[in-house]
């Protein structure tokens, strides 16, 4: 009892007091961006009279519209958090997705709910903002274990979403729901203002390194820009999944049973694995060095997607879908490592918001590319072209960090002796 009591009450450094706070923040921004997922095309539904075609064409453009905008202005918010700081960031998308969000359950038609969530993606980025005020604020010899913590925030929050959301919208209906979300929202805005602390000296506009200059005095460009694509083809591949993913459960299931409800469990089981396996990965991404993390991550996820093609059962696909959230543990957190060792501290937060910007096209790309495929080539051919995709990140990751590895052993090499 009194070592539980002192590891909650110990004196915590300020580093430490944000990565609490904004690991509770980035986990309900997660939620919040995707708690709407399992129902947003029947809230659509709900709100005039569709042919299943018309209806498939609004929830396309409902769903990829936050992302496209996401992508579009994350790196104007970038410059600004370099100019005026992180945490005034990190108040904006917070206060403004609480205010969005709650309008989502008062909308009449769906133009209205396209043009929230079109403004949604204009307040996107706390994510970006707490990866880059935890990165730049965080001892660099701690800086894996640390953001492998933050990154499970995130990404167990965007897994877990779908699964909250179906089960707050089955109890109290799907309007209520938003309201729900946005007051969580509205709570990480409080939290964010009076405990997240910042230590920061504003830049005046004219001493602004432009973008080319920042990428030109990098260390490692390849490295960083290479991140950035690698980030796009993780999500790409995550995604890529879940248009079709309840279906392929209801496939698997012969059309009985409770298909929302497996469906649910079986989406959010990676995160699960994530949480446990995330700061792990890290510690040892900090020992051995984060892009041999990331090329095992890569090689796993591939094994791990193929099998997928194959399964004849629920189980056997809840079983690969947890060894999918081991693969996530290495890959997210070694880019953010990457990205912060082999980036200047001053321009972390558009360094950050380029790389939020990948992140968003891969959300878009991810779910196109799925049902393409499947429409040719049915469900399996999904697991099969993913499994593909991520060789190709494979393939890109070992050209762009050769390089430093080689650096590596010949240091290693030469303080053996």
């Amino acid at each position: 009892m009194s070592k539980i009591k002192n590891a909650l009450f110990q004196p915590r450094q300020t580093w430490q007091k944000n990565l609490i706070v904004l690991w509770f923040g980035t986990f309900m921004a997660g939620i919040g961006f995707s708690l709407v997922m399992p129902f947003m095309s029947l809230y659509i539904d709900s709100l005039g009279n569709y042919s299943n075609q018309q209806l498939n064409f609004w929830s396309g453009i409902t769903f990829s519209s936050t992302f496209l905008i996401t992508a579009i202005v994350s790196p104007l918010w970038g410059r600004l958090a370099d100019q005026k700081g992180r945490k005034i960031m990190l108040l904006r998308a917070s206060l403004g997705m609480a205010v969005v969000i709650s309008l989502m359950g008062l909308v009449t038609n769906v133009y209205q709910l396209i043009g929230l969530r079109l403004l949604q993606g204009v307040f996107s980025g706390y994510i970006s903002n707490a990866t880059a005020l935890v990165a730049t604020g965080t001892p660099r010899e701690k800086s894996g274990q640390v953001l492998g913590t933050l990154a499970t925030g995130a990404v167990t929050g965007n897994l877990l979403g779908p699964l909250v959301g179906g089960v707050i919208a089955s109890i109290v209906g799907y309007r209520p729901t938003f309201f729900i979300t946005g007051s969580i929202l509205f709570l990480v805005f409080l939290l964010s203002l009076l405990f997240v602390h910042e230590e920061f000296t504003p830049v005046e506009k004219k001493d602004m390194l432009p973008a080319k200059e920042i990428f030109h005095n990098l260390k490692y460009p390849h490295v960083v820009i290479g991140m950035f694509v690698t980030t796009l083809i993780i999500q790409a591949s995550n995604n890529s999944i879940s248009p079709i993913i309840s279906l392929y459960i209801r496939q698997l299931m012969h059309n009985h049973g409770n298909i929302t409800l497996v469906s649910g469990i079986i989406a959010s089981i990676p995160g699960i694995a994530t949480l446990i396996a995330a700061p792990r990965f890290g510690r040892l991404g900090d020992r051995i060095g984060s892009e041999k993390i990331l090329g095992i991550g890569l090689i796993f996820a591939m094994l791990v997607f193929l099998p997928m093609s194959i399964v004849t059962n629920v189980w056997q696909l809840a079983a690969l879908r947890f060894l999918v959230g081991i693969s996530d543990a290495c890959l997210l957190p070694a880019v953010q490592t990457l990205i912060t060792k082999y980036s200047p501290q001053n321009a972390a937060g558009r360094i950050f918001s380029y790389n939020q910007s990948f992140q968003a096209a891969g959300n878009v790309v991810g779910p196109m590319i799925g049902s393409s495929v499947s429409s040719i080539f049915g469900y399996r051919g999904v697991f099969i072209s993913t499994s593909a995709l991520v060789l190709v990140n494979y393939l890109l990751v070992h050209r762009n960090t050769k390089e430093i590895i080689e650096k590596k052993k010949q240091q290693e090499i030469q303080q053996s002796h």
